[in-house]
């Protein structure tokens, strides 16, 4: 979610396995934990967006934004740590492999409360450490309890965590696409 020249290219060299282990498994277990409107912050290429409609995305990458609109889907562009949106017009908003982009997340993640309603859900992804490592933009790794502490320090609650494809201490630090995902709510909520 940097916006740096070349991001949106880098996008585009997703394999079709990746695709389809995103669209037959990892997609399925992820929407169990959304409702109502969602959005999709920093929508890349429009994975998310395709496969759950009615989903909203938004990214500070003009040409990921002009792809996903040009795939028909609604996607808008948005200022690093401001996203385009009304107070509280959410349900669930997603962050899938944004986090570890930046090196200070607070004001995205007060953002993200902002447009989220009181009951939303918010969905984070992040890799393990192998795909930590396989990009040079990652700025912090983060274990659970980093995870946790980070998301917990912009007023969310975690309700539960998620490892992907499987919990395995095995793949974690072998298989780039092994993440680590969090559902949150609000305190109080």
């Amino acid at each position: 979610m940097t916006g740096a020249a070349g991001y949106f290219a880098y996008l585009r060299k997703r394999s079709p396995a990746a695709l389809a282990y995103r669209r037959f498994w990892l997609y399925p277990h992820l929407c169990r934990e959304l409702s109502g409107r969602v959005l999709d912050v920093g929508c890349g290429i429009g994975d998310f967006l395709r496969y759950r409609p009615g989903t909203v995305g938004a990214d500070v990458d003009s040409e990921a934004v002009a792809w996903c609109r040009g795939l028909g889907l609604d996607a808008r562009p948005m200022q690093p740590d401001r996203l385009p949106f009304g107070d509280a017009e959410f349900d669930g908003a997603v962050l899938d492999n944004v986090l570890e982009h930046l090196a200070s997340p607070a004001a995205l993640l007060s953002e993200i409360r902002r447009v989220l309603r009181a009951t939303g859900t918010l969905l984070v992804g992040v890799p393990g450490r192998r795909g930590h490592l396989a990009d040079p933009d990652h700025k912090v790794f983060y274990d659970e309890a980093a995870l946790r502490a980070v998301v917990g320090q912009a007023g969310f609650s975690c309700r539960r965590i998620i490892h992907m494809p499987f919990h395995s201490g095995f793949l974690e630090p072998r298989l780039r696409q092994y993440c680590l995902y969090g559902t949150f709510r609000s305190h109080g909520a």
